[in-house]
């Protein structure tokens, strides 16, 4: 069995506290390697690695730093099937729903490439009588990633490239249900020419992560993941004196007017709904029929949903695979079961779904959920898995105050013809990433990716300008220089007389 260890100092280190977690190939359900579980001492060694790199990294020249992310950039496009194969192997998911995660975190790195412009402060000169203000941003030294399970080659790429532009040194703690493809990413940084210390991976689990909040050298850190873990890591985080960013868990509604185009929302809400198994924080989970479509609009799914292909992510036929782990499956399995006795009509019933030749994987079938209300848990939960909800509103006011009374304002999406009724929703809804005829409305690389509400714990959204604020402090400085001609001292307060 291959044992999975962390990098450090551009080194390969094999684990040493003696603990383990299994990592599975969820399309068969075989255990074919696991992966060592740091101690408080290994996320030392990475912290102190990162904290001895930040002294000499963060006066690198932007054009050398640019000049290395452009390199990355290469090797991580020329290795794109190489990672999504790596994603499919321990996520599960089909293998080009994993070449458009490494897309998506390309997208970041070449936002990285162009980090001079972002840099760039602000002069104002002559504010007061021969002085001048000017405004720069600086790294803030050793920061932290914590990334989740379910895109774990896109996440890490949506924080480490932009944390090292602005002259940070990093720390990555991937999932630990499926750690390959991000120690390939840190792997390839290095091959990239990247210092020793400047990027560095732990992995592990509970321990790792509270040894992180508590570390005194990590000066931020950024999470994705479940609205109680995000929670707790931002309460960590501001405890130790930390910058967080913890972006959380959702329940992503598409409302769907009466004018809309029913087949095409029909198309939208099975790839929302059930690509990479559901398991995505911005997967459409909850459909609201306006009005006396819902019955067309359901037949619509129904009909789809039963068409889908379901198998091992490498097989080119398949739609959608299997979900992460044993565990997981059951509880997703749980909430159709639940959902029935709670009243709600099972309109297609994915528990029990085998694949022939895999038996023992940990696939799902699709399952759609007719006439679900707000009190059932299979609305108030973050299900994270092939379940549709489809709730009926007898007009656009009702669908719009039952999507704003959400606790969670992840993303959402309204799909209809009427420009004024788009435009209305885009405002007074309450989400932090809106799509219109579009069900998963992930920002491209230059704007920033975040929710509102209990989908986004700290100040700053994830990537984009965002992302740079997060990075980086901004300091003021104000100048004033003596006139050659003027021998005189004067050490009053500026004044602008």
């Amino acid at each position: 069995m291959r044992t999975i260890g962390h990098f450090i100092d551009n080194t390969p280190v094999a684990p040493a506290s003696g603990r383990y977690a299994p990592v599975f190939d969820p399309a068969t359900g075989q255990q074919p390697a696991r992966v060592g579980l740091a101690s408080a001492a290994e996320v030392d060694a990475a912290v102190a690695a990162a904290r001895a790199a930040y002294a000499s990294w963060r006066t690198v020249p932007l054009a050398r730093r640019t000049a290395l992310l452009f390199r990355y950039r290469e090797l991580l496009d020329a290795r794109r099937d190489e990672l999504a194969r790596l994603i499919t192997a321990e996520h599960g998911k089909v293998h080009a729903d994993a070449l458009g995660e490494v897309a998506r975190g390309l997208e970041i790195v070449e936002l990285a490439c162009g980090i001079p412009q972002h840099l760039k402060g602000q002069l104002s000169t002559q504010v007061s009588s021969g002085v001048d203000v000017a405004s720069i941003r600086q790294p803030l030294g050793v920061v932290a990633g914590i990334t989740p399970f379910n895109f774990p080659a896109m996440v890490p790429l949506w924080m480490f490239p932009l944390a090292l532009a602005c002259g940070n040194t990093f720390v990555l703690k991937p999932s630990e249900k499926d750690p390959s493809a991000a120690l390939r990413l840190v792997e390839l940084a290095a091959e990239a020419g990247f210092p020793e210390g400047v990027l560095n991976a732990v992995n592990g689990d509970r321990e790792a992560v509270e040894r992180l909040l508590a570390h005194p050298e990590v000066a931020a850190v950024s999470f994705v993941g479940s609205t109680p873990v995000a929670r707790a890591i931002q309460r960590g985080a501001v405890e130790h004196g930390k910058r967080v960013q913890a972006l959380g868990g959702a329940k992503n509604h598409m409302l769907v007017l009466p004018d809309a185009d029913l087949d095409v929302a029909a198309d939208n809400a099975i790839n929302a709904a059930y690509g990479s198994a559901g398991e995505r924080c911005m997967a459409v989970s909850v459909v609201v029929a306006v009005g006396s479509i819902g019955d067309a609009l359901v037949e619509r799914i129904a009909r789809r949903a039963a068409a889908l292909r379901i198998g091992p992510g490498e097989d080119p036929a398949s739609e959608m695979g299997p979900l992460i782990t044993a565990e997981h499956r059951a509880k997703v399995a749980s909430y159709v079961t639940g959902a029935r006795e709670q009243g709600a009509r099972v309109v297609v019933d994915g528990t029990g779904y085998t694949v022939p030749g895999h038996e023992e994987g940990f696939f799902l079938g699709v399952s759609l959920l007719d006439g679900v209300t707000p009190e059932m848990d299979a609305y108030r939960d973050e299900i994270f898995g092939p379940v549709l909800c489809v709730v009926r509103a007898g007009s656009y006011e009702e669908g719009l105050a039952l999507i704003n009374a959400s606790p969670w304002g992840n993303g959402t999406a309204v799909f209809t013809r009427d420009g004024g009724a788009a435009r209305r929703f885009q405002l007074e809804v309450e989400a932090g990433m809106v799509g219109v005829n579009v069900p998963i409305p992930v920002p491209v690389g230059h704007h920033s990716f975040g929710g509102w509400k209990d989908s986004l714990f700290g100040d700053q959204h994830i990537y984009g300008e965002d992302g740079v604020r997060f990075y980086t402090r901004g300091k003021v400085i104000t100048s004033r220089w003596p006139d050659p001609a003027d021998g005189g001292i004067n050490l009053g307060f500026p004044s602008g007389h």
